[in-house]
């Protein structure tokens, strides 16, 4: 009967030592995961004043030859 109880312990213990193991293995993914989103998220948003930028400097460019042909 003692036998069954420490092989129920450790059973027990042994247990949870995998739960946590399995845990942290899915923090790690869940972790890399969201890294992986925010690098996407600022590359796209990188992109995105790139473009404004040029959007920008192209109207701002295409008023100054108006002007230029105005006068």
């Amino acid at each position: 009967m003692s036998v069954l109880q420490v092989a129920g312990r450790w059973g027990g213990i042994l247990a949870l030592i995998a739960l946590l193991i399995v845990l942290v293995k899915q923090l790690i993914a869940l972790v890399g995961f969201i890294m992986l989103a925010i690098k996407f998220a600022l590359i796209i948003a990188f992109i995105g004043l790139m473009l404004l930028i040029v959007i920008t400097f192209l109207s701002a460019r295409r008023k100054r030859h108006r002007e230029a042909e105005e006068i």
